[in-house]
């Protein structure tokens, strides 16, 4: 094995191939605060990509309910168990990757879903861990919670699927990171499946070949953002290219976010394969529970996103999510509105840091009525 470094665990680790980083790498953020779990990011990619036969089961973006929620089933906590204890030393993590752990014989420590494991994608949602009466909910943090987890392919720099695959026919793009699945060298042993720690590459059983979500990258080459991005009901998505923390710029928004801010932090960061999706952690949810699905920069985060506020150049690229199709490669901040650029300068668009608010009296007294204020 190799060995290569991983900036988010902040050490050198046991790879099966050397590293070899891509010219540029897709990476997005999710706000898990603005999520409602309605799910149209979901169908946006279910009726784009996987509404063909063998692919009934197959969401290759999904949001779950956490702590309760899980497709395929208990994905993460039957992982967790397996690797056993995750420590940290500040930012470094002492304990083993999903690779230094793995089982004689095996790439990559795994497990390889049943298939009724697929049969309840919807389990657990808004499930809490407790009762809120008596207007609990008022008071954040509270005792009860759950909260929404937005989920798709991580197109990780160290991919375990691609690692696991013994016909090499799992690739990252040299041009963006993407982790694509060559079909002509695929021959459905299913290995990827059980080294994908996230669970987000699927086996279609019709054309007996793995299958799983490809960054929708012929939008992306043409500078759009994916499908489930550009659905998303909530503005909780952000799509663009990351650099490694010795190369980050302040003008990249996704580079300030992860990097300079450091708002933004992986999925199970432990794991060792260099995630890059990104998500802003919730705000009042359990910070032990916390801690383990993001690492140890989740105080730091939450402090960070609750004095946006106070913080015009965070408020202004928080409110760039969702506000147009494109790709946003660069942004700053002009007074009070946040800009997006293309890599040229050029502008994508303006928002406003705030909206005007106009309330209208509870009474009318031209008509002689009551009226209601709504948004």
């Amino acid at each position: 094995m190799a060995r290569v470094f991983n900036w988010q665990i902040n050490r050198e680790m046991s790879y099966w191939y050397p590293e070899s980083r891509p010219e540029k790498q897709f990476a997005a953020i999710f706000d898990t605060n603005k999520c409602i779990s309605c799910q149209t990011c979901t169908l946006a990619c279910k009726t784009t990509w996987t509404s063909g036969r063998g692919q009934e089961y197959m969401l290759w973006n999904n949001v779950e309910t956490k702590p309760y929620g899980f497709y395929p089933l208990a994905w993460d906590m039957k992982l967790l168990d397996k690797l056993g204890p995750q420590t940290w030393s500040d930012d470094r993590y002492d304990g083993r990757t999903l690779f230094e752990a793995a089982e004689a014989g095996e790439r990559v420590l795994g497990w390889r879903p049943e298939e009724i494991d697929y049969a309840h994608p919807n389990v657990g949602e808004d499930d809490c861990t407790g009762r809120v009466d008596g207007g609990a909910a008022l008071d954040i943090p509270h005792a009860n919670w759950f909260f929404y987890l937005a989920r798709i392919c991580n197109h990780c720099t160290y991919p375990g699927c691609l690692a696991s695959c013994p016909r090499g026919s799992i690739y990252k793009r040299k041009e963006d990171g993407i982790v694509l699945v060559d079909q002509e060298r695929c021959r459905g042993y299913q290995e990827c499946v059980k080294g994908c720690p996230y669970k987000k590459i699927f086996f279609n059983p019709m054309t007996g070949t793995s299958e799983k979500c490809i960054a929708c990258f012929p939008k992306f080459e043409t500078g759009l953002q994916p499908q489930c991005f550009v659905n998303c009901i909530g503005k909780i998505r952000f799509a663009g290219t990351l650099s490694t923390p010795d190369k980050a710029r302040e003008d990249n928004p996704i580079d300030y976010l992860v990097h300079v801010r450091k708002l933004a932090l992986p999925l199970f960061p432990q794991w060792g394969l260099e995630p890059n999706v990104y998500y802003v952690p919730p705000i009042h949810v359990a910070r032990p529970y916390l801690h383990q699905l993001f690492g140890p920069g989740v105080d730091a985060s939450i402090e960070a996103y609750r004095n946006a506020p106070q913080d015009p150049d965070l408020a202004a690229l928080l409110c760039l999510f969702g506000s147009t199709e494109r790709v946003v490669p660069r942004w700053k901040r002009q007074g009070d509105v946040g800009i997006g650029m293309e890599e040229d300068g050029s502008e994508i668009l303006r928002v406003p840091l705030r909206e005007p608010t106009f309330v209208r009296a509870a009474f009318d007294k031209t008509h002689n009525i009551q009226r209601t204020n709504v948004p």
